[in-house]
């Protein structure tokens, strides 16, 4: 199973707003720039993020998009989740009825595909953006927040 640069991007941005911002609304151009994701295709992504409610928005020259939650709150499984539109490894094993499998009843492979989709599902939820942030500092990633107040007179 492979997942999406939706959900690979929607990770990165949403660290990149839980790491350089510190509550304050971040734009769009300012994730584009550190992450090297596209404006355009960052803000496809944040559509189903709000919708979602990972974050939340304001209009304005000094609006931008930030944290619904709490970093903490938030996981990657949650993230993944809303972008990919589920985890399963398999489309047999979602909730559309129109991929189920005439044979899951008799498949021996089912609960092998279960079993992984599940495995899966608790390791991104035990992954929160707070350990992301974490992780960062640890790696020494130099947060942009502490430059926003540089006043020079």
């Amino acid at each position: 199973m492979k997942l999406t640069t939706q959900s690979r991007y929607g990770v990165r941005a949403i660290f990149d707003i839980a790491y350089h911002s510190e509550g304050l609304d971040t734009q769009v151009n300012d994730i584009s720039r550190r992450q090297g994701i596209s404006s355009r295709y960052i803000e496809q992504i944040f559509q189903k993020l709000r919708k979602g409610t990972i974050i939340g928005s304001r209009r304005g020259p000094k609006g931008g998009y930030f944290l619904a939650r709490k970093a903490e709150e938030i996981t990657v499984g949650e993230i993944v989740r809303i972008t990919e539109g589920g985890l399963d490894p398999v489309s047999c094993l979602g909730d559309n009825p129109k991929k189920k499998c005439g044979r899951s009843s008799e498949c021996v492979t089912r609960p092998v595909w279960c079993e992984a989709g599940r495995r899966l599902n608790e390791y991104f939820d035990s992954v929160t953006v707070k350990d992301l942030c974490d992780a960062a500092r640890e790696k020494g990633i130099p947060r942009e927040v502490d430059k926003k107040y540089m006043y020079f007179i």
